[in-house]
Parts: C-alpha cells; sequence; structure tokens
C-alpha cells in the first residue's frame, strides 16, 4: 500500500470517528466531559487563529453582525474517487443583548464520487448570518445550501478580498486549509446535532434549540469562548 493511499485510509477512518483532531489538555473539573471540553477548548483557539490572522479581514468585519457561529477545529476531508468529509464542532448563538449562548455540539458530514485524490484537514467557522440560516441549524437535520444559502467566504487582504465578496447568503463559510485539496467547501453538507455530546456536557439531555435559543444549559468550561465572542 502505497504512503498516499495509507494516508487516505487513516483520514477515513478519523472521519468515522467524527474528526479527533489534535489533543489539547483539559481544564481542571472538566473530567465528567473530557471531549466535550477538549472540543470547545480547540474551538476557542481556531477562533483567536483566524481573528488574529491578517488574511481573514473580512470575517473580522463581519463576525459582529452574525446571528450565530458555528466552529470546527477540525474538518478531514479525504478520497479516492468516493470522497467523504467530516468533523465536530459547537454551534453558539448571539441575544439582542449581545450575550453569546453556550456550545451545542454538531457534526458535519458529506460524501461525493468522483475523480478526486486527497488527503486535508481543515479549520472551519461558518458565521450564520440571518434568521432564515438560524432557524435551519437548529433543526435535527440541516444540508447547507438546500434550506439555507451558503457562500465561502474571502480570504487576503485589502480591496481585492472585499470586492469580489458576494453578499447576501444566509451562511458563509471561512477555513484554513492544509493538505492535497486544493479548497474547502461545506455546501451540500449534512449538519446533525450531538445530542449525547450535549447530554455528557450539560448533565441533562438538550437539544440543540434549548441550548443556543432558550438559554436552558451553561457550563463554566465554554465562558473564555463565550467571552472572545462577546469582545468581536
Amino acid at each position: 500500500m502505497t504512503t498516499t493511499r495509507r494516508q487516505m485510509l487513516q483520514a477515513l477512518a478519523a472521519l468515522s470517528l467524527g474528526g479527533a483532531g489534535a489533543a489539547v489538555a483539559t481544564r481542571p473539573g472538566a473530567a465528567q466531559a473530557p471531549d466535550q471540553t477538549e472540543l470547545v477548548d480547540r474551538s476557542r483557539a481556531t477562533l483567536e487563529r483566524m481573528m488574529a490572522d491578517p488574511n481573514y479581514a473580512t470575517f473580522r468585519r463581519m463576525l459582529p453582525n452574525a446571528k450565530a457561529v458555528l466552529i470546527v477545529p477540525s474538518l478531514f476531508r479525504a478520497g479516492f474517487v468516493i470522497g467523504g468529509e467530516g468533523g465536530s464542532g459547537v454551534l453558539m448563538a448571539k441575544s439582542v443583548q449581545n450575550e453569546w449562548s453556550y456550545p451545542a455540539f454538531m457534526y458535519v458530514a458529506a460524501g461525493s464520487v468522483g475523480l478526486q485524490i486527497g488527503v486535508q484537514e481543515a479549520e472551519v467557522v461558518l458565521l450564520i448570518m440571518t434568521d432564515n440560516g438560524l432557524f435551519q441549524v437548529t433543526t435535527n437535520e440541516f444540508r447547507m445550501g438546500a434550506d439555507a444559502s451558503v457562500a465561502t467566504g474571502p480570504t487576503g487582504a485589502g480591496r481585492q478580498a472585499s470586492t469580489t465578496f458576494n453578499f447576501g447568503a444566509d451562511i458563509y463559510s471561512f477555513s484554513r486549509t492544509r493538505g492535497l485539496y486544493g479548497g474547502v467547501s461545506v455546501d451540500g453538507s449534512i449538519l446533525r446535532p450531538r445530542l449525547e455530546w450535549n447530554r455528557a456536557y450539560y448533565g441533562q439531555s438538550l437539544s440543540t434549540r434549548a441550548i443556543i435559543i432558550e438559554r436552558r444549559g451553561s457550563n463554566p468550561s465554554a465562558d473564555s469562548l463565550r467571552a472572545i465572542l462577546a469582545r468581536a
């Protein structure tokens, strides 16, 4: 088996596990939900890197106007004729008082058939800009691009990045990638809630809407992530 194909098979195996990514030390007191706390910490690190990167000026300008964000620290994509992608993330919504909810846990999954080969890992942040986009991401299963429009946000600084941007979509996707694929698109991907992760993190069964709209869950390990969003 060649090295390239072995890498693809390893990446596809990672998809079935939800995109584990690199390990991050959990906070003291988080022993009851270590996987969930790790994902929250990695999501905070992804957000901080994107906000600090000069190539993401448009992202920084749009974030204060977003109604919600979905942060996926590790979205894996791999393919050998049949391709797939997947990764776990956190979804958070903003109230009219500019207070961000605690995170609801989500999973992004997609598949495709075509002439393709490669392995890629990306950090992805989706900015949900409209009421329709927010409503759709709180459903039990949402296909991006079908019930809410999705556009790929531009990278780069200066006039070119802002003038080539197609405004008016419900959701904008920003990604930082490495690997053999040339780019990342989440259009057509399926977003599903991870209800068992919500239960582990909050100690009770909560839907996505209960957490981000009704504000029925809280966990102090996400307070630093909420604070970064509030300062944006």
